[in-house]
Formats: structure tokens, sequence, C-alpha cells
């Protein structure tokens, strides 16, 4: 292109629209920002100096764009006054180091069991790895943050998970021993508390210590429930890979009470592995949330998004 000198005059008119509608677009652009931050700041007072706890789950962990936007995010929410306190899965995670350490999962009735050397691999992934992941992570988005699991300071107490399998016959049913599976029988908040009091994001591994001193992988949506009750939450959210709770023709159901999620387990509209997160929520709100949202966390900076919109997104469950 020829230098600006020797334009024609209908290059420089041409010139001047095209830097007068780059001017007008980011004028649009500055009052379309403008616009959003006035919407958030009620959002922000709401949720200033509350606790929301957040569960991130491994299937919403899948990529590094998810766990960065999900970091900035969580900074954000503790650079505006909220304080966030993090609970993450891990179990495609924990899937994909058994198989590349070939240990062989065992089965009973369908339902595999945790025994020694998987325990010891949870752990491993769960408290070792994940955790400080997403720890340098928030660091990373400008946040401060501290890995824990549930085995510091005594944050979960665990008990032993029997779960009940039909025997061959279909009719008879009978307890199956999990092994190293457990289940919160306790939740001590402290070491939690003194973290917050520091200006400090907790992330949780969910593996606690039974009371036979041994270690327990326990559900992760189940420990979020718990730690969220026991902290008295303002807000629970539930990052899967999920839009949310769907109707049996597939459509997002966008808020419920407690009265008609427990109808929807009923029924059959709620099954397997979402039957745990709505009862997470559940005994969330029944805990003292006034709600608890069931949401895709592969969205980019979904959490933002519910906490400060008004619409949100996902599935709410409040107390009706």
């Amino acid at each position: 292109m020829a230098p600006p000198s020797i334009w024609s005059p209908l290059d420089r008119a041409v010139k001047v629209i095209e830097m007068e509608n780059t001017a007008d677009q980011m004028q649009i652009d500055l009052l379309a920002k403008t616009g959003m931050l006035i919407e958030a700041l009620p959002f922000m007072r709401r949720y200033s100096d509350k606790t929301i706890l957040i569960k991130f789950g491994g299937h919403a962990m899948g990529k590094a764009d998810y766990v960065n936007a999900f970091a900035s995010d969580i900074a954000l929410l503790d650079q505006v006054g909220a304080r966030p306190v993090v609970v993450h899965g891990g179990g495609p995670q924990i899937g994909e180091m058994l198989t590349k350490l070939k240990i062989e999962s065992n089965f009973i009735d369908g339902l595999r069991v945790t025994d020694e050397a998987t325990i010891s691999i949870v752990e491993m992934v769960l408290a070792g790895g994940i955790n400080k992941a997403l720890v340098a992570a928030i660091a990373s988005a400008g946040g401060r943050a501290v890995g824990v699991s549930g085995k510091d300071g005594g944050l979960i107490t665990a008990r032993k998970l029997m779960a009940v399998a039909k025997s061959s016959d279909s009719t008879i049913q009978k307890a199956v021993d999990l092994g190293f599976v457990g289940e919160p029988a306790n939740i001590d908040v402290t070491v939690l508390d003194a973290l917050m009091m520091h200006n400090l994001i907790p992330v949780v591994a969910p593996v606690g210590s039974g009371e036979d001193g041994k270690t327990y992988n326990i559900n992760a949506d189940t420990a979020a429930g718990a730690i969220s009750a026991a902290l008295n939450a303002k807000r629970m959210l539930m990052l899967t890979d999920v839009r949310g709770v769907q109707d049996k023709d597939g459509n997002l159901i966008s808020s419920l009470t407690i009265s008609q999620a427990e109808a929807l387990i009923l029924d059959g509209t709620v099954s397997g592995g979402m039957i745990p997160k709505v009862e997470t929520c559940i005994e969330a709100v029944q805990g003292g949330a006034e709600g608890a949202v069931i949401m895709d966390g592969r969205v980019p900076h979904s959490l933002l998004i519910e906490l400060f919109t008004e619409h949100g997104m996902g599935t709410i469950i409040t107390a009706g």
C-alpha cells in the first residue's frame, strides 16, 4: 500500500471513515462493558464477605483452557470480596494413572473396589497432582490459594462406605465392601476458617482419615455438599460436564425446589451420576445455602455468568 503522503483524496476519505467506524465500535464496546459492570455490581455486593463453595469436577478439568478460565474466575471472586472455597474431583485422572501403572481395578457386582494399592494412587493424584495444579493456576491468575486434603487439620473424618448390590437372581440385596471408600462422618472447618481469615483460598482434595487412621477416598460431590453445609456457605456451585438437570425430553430445567428435585429422582428423570449431584445440592441447601447450582464448567467463565448476571446458567436448587 502506498505511504500516506501520496494517498489519493479517495484513499484519505476511506481511511477517515474506517477510523471513525473503529472509534464508534470502541465506544460501543466500552458502553457494553460498562453495562455489564453496572449489572454485576449488585451481585458483587450480595456475595461480598460471603462463602461460596465451588466443586470443580474432574471432567471439567479436561483441557488447560477450562482450568485457566476457572482459576481466573476464582481469583476474581476473591478480589471482589467473596470467599471462595474449592473442592475438586479427579475420577478420570485417577483412571488414567491406574492404567499407566497397569494397576487393575477389582469389581464386585459392577462396583469398583479401592484396595490398598489403589488408594495410594488416588491420594497421589488428588492431593499431590490435581490439587497443586489448581493452586498454581489460581496463583498465575493473581489469587493466593493453599491446597489441603480432607486429612489436614481433621477437615474430613471418614467412615467406611458399604454399598448395596443385588445378587445374581436380582431379588436379594447384600452389603458390598468397597475397600478404602468412605463418606464424611464429621466435618471440622477450623483449617478452612484459618486460611480464609488470612485471605487465602482453600483448595480441597476429597480424601479423609477414618477413626482407624486409614485413608479413604470420598466422592467429591458428597465432600463438597458436607463442607458447604458445615461452612454455612451462601451458595454452592457444582461445575461438571453437563448443562444441568434435564427433563425426560433433554430440556434444561433452570430451577427446582428441594421437593421437586426429590420427585425427579423418584420418577427416574434424574438418574445415574446425576443423582449424587442433586442429593449433594439438596444437602447444601438444607445446610443453609440460599441455592445450589449444577452447571457446565466447560463454558468459559461460567462462574461469573452464574453469580454476577440476572439469569445465570445451569439448574439452581432452592428450599422453595
